[in-house]
């Protein structure tokens, strides 16, 4: 909690991959996230939420239960893991991070990521401890994934004309329309209605024509 509470997200950082637990709380009940954010914390609150222990997608390299292949190569849980755990969620940084890297940049490759990445969101929903905005994250890393296959399956540019579009501004007032659709659907397509925060985005955005 004191380094969250300092402001120090190197720090906070280092206790976290050290083995720091996130939900641990103090004597009145507080996680180091809400104490960060009660005292106006917010960049260290930002790396608590981001954090996600590599040992846990090393899980999937592994082969599980009656599987004889792992789910995720270990060649691509180090790619995966540098994107999971960005705070920068852009979609154009995300696509620029698998872009940077041949290992991700194929389609076979990004297809067994987003299949963990759905695993993992799923695992987020149903775990005791339900973490919505982490299950949120993995989700709509999984969707541009997925668009991410649709462009090298499709397209000539490949992953520079998915760059292009999500840059690209409409002619009235260079509102970039293709990054702003991309969005939505991947909320939209959210498979947790249950979850609060996607409630709290539906009323947030409904009402805001594009």
């Amino acid at each position: 909690i004191f380094p969250a509470n300092s402001g120090n997200k190197e720090i906070t950082w280092m206790m976290l991959e050290a083995g720091a637990e996130t939900d641990v709380v103090n004597s009145v009940g507080r996680t180091a996230a809400q104490m960060a954010a009660f005292v106006g914390q917010h960049d260290c609150v930002t790396v608590i939420n981001n954090f996600f222990p590599r040992e846990r997608l090393d899980y999937y390299t592994k082969p599980q239960g009656l599987d004889k292949e792992p789910k995720l190569p270990v060649k691509l849980a180090g790619p995966l893991h540098k994107i999971i755990t960005t705070t920068n969620m852009h979609p154009v940084k995300i696509v620029l991070l698998v872009k940077d890297n041949p290992l991700l940049a194929e389609v076979e490759a990004l297809q067994k990521c987003y299949r963990v990445l759905d695993l993992i969101c799923e695992k987020c929903m149903k775990q005791k401890d339900m973490n919505e905005v982490l299950a949120m994250k993995m989700h709509y890393i999984s969707c541009i994934f997925q668009k991410c296959i649709t462009f090298l399956k499709e397209r000539e540019d490949k992953l520079d004309g998915f760059i292009k579009s999500l840059l690209k501004g409409r002619d009235k007032d260079g509102f970039p329309v293709y990054q702003e659709k991309l969005i939505r659907e991947s909320i939209r397509k959210f498979p947790y209605c249950e979850a609060t925060l996607l409630q709290q985005l539906v009323r947030s955005i409904a009402p805001v024509e594009i």
